[in-house]
């Protein structure tokens, strides 16, 4: 199969209200990896995430895939810090998405029925969906996400609002969908958690990038004297 990936960024500038959200940001994703977005509050990182997706458009730039976008849509999937489920059951909410592909409806559900169990959530299925508690809900909305295994997913801060079981329980799928050939984008304030996943980094400064690199050696020593600053946590602005 003919990938979608790369994705390229060229110039790329997201405006709200005549304002510099993003931009502008030259970058090339290549099919594996994860890659974790980092930055001070307000740097830009939901808004950089939402731009690659297509959720908003480029006021200026371009934002390439190697596919015709309509079929590069089709190739995504993106996770929301605010978990958002339809008002239908558990199950309604994972066969969803794959009916959307095409798939017939008994298929659709055999296999929604195994991701619920993936993700633990076979005792939820017939529950509905807004009545999960804030650990059931991201898992449901990751399981959905992955359930079409898509081929990029972007994830913005998945973590955000979860305890520490729920957050290593969110963190072994990721890594899982990554090691099984899902390219990862997400966004996080959690350092640890970066330094747990991330392949390579990229730190976001007024909604420009401001170093970008492998993990390992941005961690170990990043080149800036401001990204210094982030990671010992001091104000940087």
């Amino acid at each position: 199969m003919v990938s979608a990936l790369p994705l390229t960024l060229a110039g790329a500038t997201l405006r709200r209200r005549g304002k510099v959200l993003v931009g502008p940001v030259d970058l090339k994703l290549g099919e594996r990896g994860v890659t974790v977005v980092i930055g001070p509050n307000g740097s830009g990182k939901t808004s950089l995430l939402r731009m690659m997706h297509g959720l908003q458009r480029v006021a200026a730039g371009s934002v390439t895939w190697s596919l015709p976008d309509t079929e590069a849509r089709r190739r995504q999937a993106y996770v929301f810090q605010q978990p958002i489920a339809l008002r239908r059951s558990v199950l309604a909410n994972l066969v969803f998405p794959l009916r959307l592909h095409g798939m017939p409806r008994a298929q659709a559900t055999a296999m929604a029925r195994t991701a619920a169990s993936r993700f633990d959530l076979t005792a939820k299925l017939e529950q509905s969906a807004p009545s999960l508690s804030g650990g059931e809900m991201q898992r449901l909305a990751l399981a959905r996400a992955l359930i079409a295994t898509p081929e990029i997913l972007f994830a913005d801060e998945p973590c955000a609002a979860l305890d520490g079981s729920a957050t290593r329980q969110i963190e072994s799928h990721l890594v899982e969908a990554a090691a099984s050939g899902t390219r990862l984008v997400m966004a996080t304030h959690d350092m640890g958690q970066a330094r747990r996943i991330a392949d390579d980094v990229i730190f976001l400064l007024h909604g420009r990038i401001h170093e970008t690199g492998p993990a390992t050696a941005f961690f170990d020593g990043p080149d800036t004297a401001e990204a210094r600053a982030f990671l010992r946590g001091d104000i940087v602005d």
